[in-house]
């Protein structure tokens, strides 16, 4: 690895089946996602011929393809969804609905393991020759809800599907073999996942073949015809490790990176690091907006130059934002830093949540950071990639909160909720949180081994916190009792059953100003609270027209948490440059009220006098 980089960590995944979260911010929505949004993406899929197409394609039912030629993934990724719902609560009903759906798609599938209703129906003589129809990228998410569907249930009908397909794709593609550069990545990172529930090796070095596909000519397809995409479309300009920028497709982008962290925690070769370290400083500090989003061209749905983030054009895809996830979470895995962490926090709440309605059965694709009232969520897309991947991400959100380290554990993420981990050496520990965050900085994690012993627990201090205090054993600590290093702080000594952390984070209000080389906000600004990004709405602000409002930064703000607004919403209140009441409310939130314009970026007013509350 080269010098100055991270060494590797590999700190081990805690499964969100192992965490029960009872917070009051997160477990209404996960109430709302197993009653409201589950049940709609399946509604969807049904309406629009996602599920039939799978019926036609097993001789079960008469008809022609309906929809786009990747939609199957829509079906695969409500049936991920579904599955981690049953994880957290058995359902009859939904399992029942997820075996009828699962027996259509094993019906779908060829003799020799092929299964992609598109080219099953339309075009067989056209399989494998377009890398940009998404045959492997379909395969990926059936991978996925696969496994996810086996965890749950423990049946394995769809598992056995997936097994025949990535079996296929074996005797098709390697050493010696076919090339593919599949224009959409998914299936690296879904091999991986499928190896490390059968142990079967040939899939992830199958997906490391893949990735070594890249950046050597072997593309061939719709992207790599057009001149205004190319290879850089979809990551196939530079060979994978020798990556230096982010490009292209924002969502392929985040799935390529989130695969090459997987292939070096599974093979141990750290051939990657320094590229996947690279990209991310590239990505993060000169390509995403405030919220997390990224990818702000419509035109590729992806990125163009350094510090291009325009407000209004911005098109920040939800999918994206979730992407973004699963790359960093793995990343913090595979270096133990919280500077991926932080990345992930501000995905939950601000880049992925605003995705979703309070309602949980309307949907953003595109999250821009300013509307002058015309863009707003809607229950389905002809694409739909966005409402299926938020069905299958909430439900396992779980899984972000703790891991566990080489000497203990690291509580990456604050959710009110309790967890039943255990160390290296098999002796289990529960961990309970409780918080009000993300809108106070106080959590308090109790600590219950069920034997006494030493270990280390590493709670993450967050980008944003200017400062904090921290309390074990009833006693406050110094900065030599609980040191910060990679930003996480470190409390080491013996535990026993009932011990408690208490952790204070600082949480004023912020004012954010972006570089100077983004021009878009020259002479603006915004405001964030812990990890929460605000944003203005007409609604609240009668009579002022859209970009009319400014804003001090020197204005003093009420903090007030309004349980009658938003679901439960701390907002701000002050006086605008004008003097006028203003208020600011959390971004995930916009669009669930009146219609109206929105905006993130407040132009500055200067020399604003302080008001007094």
């Amino acid at each position: 690895m080269t010098a100055g980089h991270t060494t590797l960590r590999s700190w081990h995944e805690v499964p969100f089946t192992k965490v029960k979260i009872t917070d009051a911010f997160w477990r209404p929505r996960l109430d709302i996602l197993r009653e409201v949004t589950l049940k709609s993406c399946l509604g969807k899929c049904e309406e629009t011929g996602r599920i039939s197409n799978f019926a036609k394609a097993g001789g079960l039912a008469e008809g022609t393809f309906e929809g786009i030629y990747f939609n199957d993934s829509d079906v695969y990724k409500v049936l991920e969804g579904v599955a981690y719902a049953l994880m957290l609560e058995r359902d009859a009903a939904l399992e029942a609905e997820a075996d009828r759906i699962i027996e259509l798609i094993a019906a779908a599938q060829e003799q020799d393991g092929y299964l992609c209703t598109y080219f099953t129906l339309v075009a067989p003589e056209r399989k494998w020759t377009d890398m940009e129809k998404h045959e492997m990228y379909n395969g990926g998410h059936l991978i996925e809800a696969a496994v996810a569907y086996y965890e749950a249930t423990g049946k394995r009908r769809l598992l056995d599907v997936a097994c025949r397909l990535a079996d296929h794709y074996d005797r098709n593609f390697g050493p010696g073999k076919r090339h593919w550069v599949e224009g959409h990545e998914e299936i690296e990172l879904a091999l991986i996942k499928l190896y490390r529930t059968t142990g079967e090796a040939r899939y992830w070095k199958l997906a490391c073949w893949l990735l070594e596909e890249r950046g050597h000519g072997h593309g061939v397809g719709e992207i790599w015809n057009k001149p205004e995409w190319g290879p850089a479309y979809c990551q196939d300009d530079v060979p994978v490790r020798e990556i230096q920028e982010v490009t292209g497709h924002a969502v392929r982008a985040m799935y390529l990176y989130a695969a090459m962290a997987d292939a070096v925690h599974v093979s141990g070769d750290p051939a990657y690091a320094a590229a996947l370290h690279r990209v991310w400083s590239h990505t993060v500090e000169r390509n995403m907006y405030v919220t997390g989003g990224i990818g702000p061209s419509h035109h590729n749905e992806g990125f163009t130059h350094d510090y291009d983030l325009p407000n209004e054009t911005a098109y920040c895809e939800t999918c994206a934002a979730i992407a973004m996830v699963f790359w960093n979470h793995r990343m913090n895995l595979l270096f133990g830093e919280g500077k991926f962490a932080d990345v992930v926090e501000r995905e939950m709440y601000n880049g992925a949540l605003a995705g979703l309605s309070l309602s949980g059965d309307r949907f953003f694709y595109v999250n821009p950071l300013a509307s002058q009232g015309d863009h707003h969520r809607v229950p389905w897309f002809d694409t739909s990639c966005c409402p299926t991947n938020l069905a299958r991400f909430l439900p396992s959100i779980g899984q972000y909160a703790y891991a566990r380290t080489e000497g203990g554990f690291a509580v990456n993420q604050y959710v009110q909720g309790e967890a039943d981990l255990a160390l290296e050496n098999g002796t289990g520990v529960k961990l309970k949180q409780r918080t009000s965050y993300p809108w106070s900085g106080t959590v308090e994690l109790e600590v219950s081994p069920e034997t006494s012993g030493a270990f280390r627990i590493q709670l993450r201090v967050p980008e944003w916190c200017r400062g904090y205090r921290v309390q074990a054993g009833g006693e406050w600590l110094s900065g030599e009792d609980a040191p910060v290093e990679r930003g996480y702080l470190s409390i080491e000594r013996a535990w026993s059953a009932g011990d408690t952390i208490l952790l204070e984070l600082d949480m004023p209000v912020e004012i954010v100003r972006a570089r100077q080389e983004v021009q878009a906000n020259e002479g603006r600004i915004a405001l964030q609270r812990g990890p929460v990004v605000y944003c203005i709405e007409q609604c609240d602000h009668a009579g002022l027209h859209y970009d009319e409002m400014t804003f001090s930064a020197r204005e003093r703000l009420l903090v007030e948490h309004r349980q009658d607004l938003l679901g439960g919403v701390t907002a701000l209140r002050g006086k605008d440059g004008r003097g006028d009441p203003c208020r600011f409310v959390p971004y995930y939130a916009w669009d669930n009220r009146e219609p109206g314009y929105m905006q993130v970026w407040i132009r500055e007013c200067e020399d604003k006098p302080l008001y007094n509350y």
